[in-house]
């Protein structure tokens, strides 16, 4: 696992901004809880523990309980964050609340919860800037979220109004498998089963790109794959990725990576 952090701690809380290469990450059991928080767009992932495909999106979180272990095989390189908090600091916020259940946190994964995220990326943002509003800041933070994780506990979130892992692969897969088709938004709906404008909404929400950039980033990845590793016609090529003609594939190649098809398979030759 190619690994690059920054990791910071004052008082109990602690914090480290990751930046994981593409491949097993691991995070082992400890005496703290965790919150991870993913700060990518669109990474798919594998859990070997329920032997399913995943897509992680920004926001998503995962809570590991202490003596919880946690991770994934991703198949891309992904940002998170991950903020820890000791069990006294739970166990201290439930006494005070009169909370049943002594503190004890569930272990979940891709959850959706807005407080949390915007108070662990606030805690991040202190610490990036040298903590220049101290300790007190940092543990009020640290308090509010361990107010928040002991709330989860006692009721059942509402559902998040978003695309479902299910409901956004269909629609990659199906964009891979049709790259050459005219694909139209009516299509890619009916596929995800949503409406246009949530389909356009949560896909972006999802991905961080538009329905369109997307499929325009997919056509030119293809295209570019197929100039350098086979022989086919430039015009063959914007037909199998569906451009509708030579000039529109080297239009849109130039806008977006800087290069013309020509001038990529000659540089691939050199």
């Amino acid at each position: 696992m190619n690994l690059h952090s920054n990791a910071y701690r004052s008082g109990s809380v602690s914090i480290a901004s990751l930046k994981i290469g593409a491949g097993s990450f691991l995070l082992p059991e400890a005496d703290r809880h965790r919150v991870v928080v993913h700060a990518s767009t669109a990474t798919r992932s594998y859990c070997g523990q329920v032997g399913k495909h995943f897509v992680r999106r920004a926001g998503d979180i995962d809570v590991l309980a202490a003596g919880e272990l946690g991770g994934f095989d991703a198949e891309s390189a992904f940002d998170t964050i991950v903020l820890s908090l000791p069990k006294s600091l739970l166990q201290d916020v439930a006494d005070s609340a009169g909370v049943q259940g002594s503190g004890r946190l569930q272990t979940r994964h891709l959850l959706r919860d807005e407080q949390i995220e915007h108070l662990t990326r606030a805690i991040q943002a202190d610490y990036e800037a040298g903590s220049p509003s101290g300790v007190l800041y940092a543990e009020s933070i640290g308090i509010a979220i361990a107010v928040r994780l002991l709330g989860l506990e006692c009721s059942t979130p509402a559902m998040a109004r978003r695309l479902s892992d299910a409901q956004l692969k269909r629609v990659m897969d199906f964009i891979e498998e049709q790259i050459q088709t005219s694909l139209s938004l009516d299509t890619l709906s009916r596929v995800a089963g949503v409406s246009n404008s949530h389909l356009r909404t949560w896909f972006k929400a999802a991905t961080g790109l538009t329905v369109h950039r997307y499929v325009l980033r997919r056509r030119i990845e293809k295209a570019r794959a197929l100039l350098v590793s086979t022989d086919l016609s430039i015009s063959e090529i914007a037909h199998r990725t569906g451009f509708a003609h030579q000039s529109h594939l080297a239009h849109w190649m130039r806008r977006e990576i800087g290069q013309t098809p020509f001038g990529l398979r000659r540089a691939s030759a050199m």
